[in-house]
C-alpha cells in the first residue's frame, strides 16, 4: 500500500547547500510521524514520480537560488490551483518540472504537491552547508511537519 503522505528531500549532498534538501528529510525522518515515507533522492524525474505517485500529499524539500539570495531564507510553494502549469523551480528545476509534466500526463501526480525550499548560498563541490543553510534545517523541518500534520487531519476527517 502506498503512503498517503511522503517527504522527499531532493539534492545532492557533494554540492555544498544543494544538500540541505536531505538535511531536513532526515530531520523529519528523525521525528517519526507516523504515516509518513520519507525518502532522498537526487531530484531525477521518474525517480521523483515512483516517490509521490499515489500519495495525498507529496512534501518535495530543495534548495533554491534567488535573486538577491538571503541564504537560509524558506519558501513554500504549492501547485495547487495552478493547472497545466510547472512545478516550482528550485536548483533542481528541469528535474522536477520534467517530472510533474510527465505525471501530469500519465496520470501520476500527488492530490497535492508542496515545495520547501531553501535558499542556497554555496553549490560548489564539497560537503557540508553553509552556516545561514544548515541554521534553517530545523525550522524547514518543522515547517514541513505542519503540512503533514495538516494533511493527516484531513485524511483522518
Amino acid at each position: 500500500m502506498m503512503p498517503r503522505v511522503a517527504v522527499i528531500g531532493v539534492g545532492n549532498d557533494m554540492r555544498r547547500d544543494d544538500g540541505v534538501g536531505l538535511a531536513v528529510a532526515a530531520e523529519v525522518g528523525r521525528r517519526n510521524a507516523p504515516g509518513v515515507q520519507v525518502s532522498l533522492c537526487d531530484g531525477e524525474a521518474t525517480r521523483l514520480l515512483e516517490l509521490w505517485s499515489g500519495t495525498a500529499l507529496t512534501v518535495v524539500v530543495d534548495a533554491v537560488l534567488c535573486t538577491p539570495p538571503r541564504p537560509g531564507r524558506i519558501h513554500r510553494l504549492s501547485t495547487a490551483g495552478l493547472p497545466g502549469r510547472s512545478a516550482p523551480a528550485s536548483s533542481h528545476t528541469t528535474d522536477l518540472e520534467a517530472a510533474w509534466q510527465l505525471g501530469r500526463v500519465l496520470d501520476r501526480v500527488p492530490e497535492r504537491l508542496i515545495v520547501i525550499a531553501i535558499e542556497a548560498a554555496d553549490l560548489t563541490s564539497g560537503p557540508g552547508l553553509s552556516a545561514a543553510v544548515a541554521r534553517a534545517v530545523p525550522t524547514a523541518a518543522t515547517a514541513v511537519m505542519r503540512e503533514v500534520a495538516r494533511a493527516q487531519r484531513i485524511l483522518l476527517s
